[in-house]
């Protein structure tokens, strides 16, 4: 559902007009069904296995109780409760089997927060929510596509001045690992090709401007190339997305936010995708926020959520060949 005063029930909409003569991409919401049912007609269900036979023809939907009536556009921190309640089902659907993954409409965590919620995002309560009850424990990873790029993160929300006291070799190949498992599992990449950002300009021209890419980027890229996955030494930032349009690499590891982020979104402002590797389940979200804005205005787009789903439907279906 994700906050139900955001873009989320009108991109919904949307994404149901578009992709419900297309069977394969069949979806379901967790969520209150008033929230859709003035646009197109809904239909309650009480298991996600009768989202197939309505899908043509209605958006189906799980209701959800407590989602107090709101107004779009202005957040409500009574929705808190619900919006967590909404991906801990999904979640839970999906950990069953009964879901092949979920998509994740825009929340706004500070909202959350004065329920308990401690959690930086949407990522890690989703990874914590897979490792609840198990010996298990994930380190998600926030991998971006559009425009024809696939750029993981090595630091997400951090400051920049505190970005090199995050990063460290161990790290880092452990990330290269599940990069390169999420390539051959989710993308169907049989050898995939990944490449490091360099952290400073230039990649820090051989230790002269700055020591991060001697001494930490480059010795995790030797180790994942002595596990035989194909990475390459810190590569400069203003070039090496360049290099992988031209198709010389399948996927980049970006040591910063921005660093990752701006390329896909000047490339790819409106279809750009989140996903979440290195899970157990398949969850992908739009690439954007909660836009109480548009929400307000009606203006928001639903290309991102189009996007997010049939990616979600792609990676389902690799993994079932696996």
């Amino acid at each position: 559902m994700g906050d139900p005063a955001g873009v989320g029930p009108p991109i919904t909409v949307s994404a149901w007009n578009a992709l419900k003569h297309d069977p394969s991409c069949c979806f379901f919401v967790i969520g209150a069904p008033r929230l859709y049912a003035r646009d197109i007609p809904v239909q309650e269900i009480s298991s996600p296995a009768d989202a197939q036979e309505i899908f043509a023809h209605a958006l189906p939907v799980i209701p959800l109780e407590g989602v107090p009536d709101i107004q779009p556009g202005q957040a409500d921190d009574r929705a808190a409760a619900s919006i967590i309640k909404s991906i801990e089902l999904a979640t839970t659907l999906c950990l069953d089997r009964s879901a092949d993954g979920m998509v994740t409409n825009p929340i706004n965590k500070a909202l959350l927060y004065g329920t308990g919620f401690r959690h930086p995002g949407h990522t890690e309560f989703v990874a914590a929510l897979c490792a609840k009850g198990s010996q298990t424990s994930y380190l998600p990873v926030m991998l971006l596509t559009g425009g024809g790029l696939r750029v993981a993160l090595a630091t997400i929300h951090v400051a920049l001045k505190d970005v090199f006291s995050h990063l460290n070799t161990k790290d880092l190949a452990t990330l290269g690992e599940i990069v390169a498992e999420s390539m051959r599992a989710d993308f169907g990449i049989a050898s995939p090709r990944l490449a490091f950002t360099g952290l400073n300009p230039h990649a820090g021209e051989n230790g002269t401007i700055g020591r991060e890419e001697v001494d930490i980027i480059n010795p995790a890229a030797s180790a994942l190339r002595a596990a035989g996955i194909d990475m390459s030494d810190a590569r400069s930032a203003d070039t090496v997305f360049a290099e992988s349009l031209d198709g010389r690499f399948d996927a980049i590891i970006a040591m910063t936010h921005d660093q990752g982020l701006i390329p896909v979104k000047t490339l790819d402002m409106w279809g750009g995708v989140n996903t979440t590797i290195g899970l157990p389940i398949v969850r992908t979200s739009p690439d954007h926020g909660t836009g109480y804005d548009a929400a307000a205005n009606d203006t928001a787009r639903p290309d991102s959520l189009i996007a997010a789903i049939r990616q979600a439907r792609m990676i389902a279906d690799n993994r079932k060949k696996i």
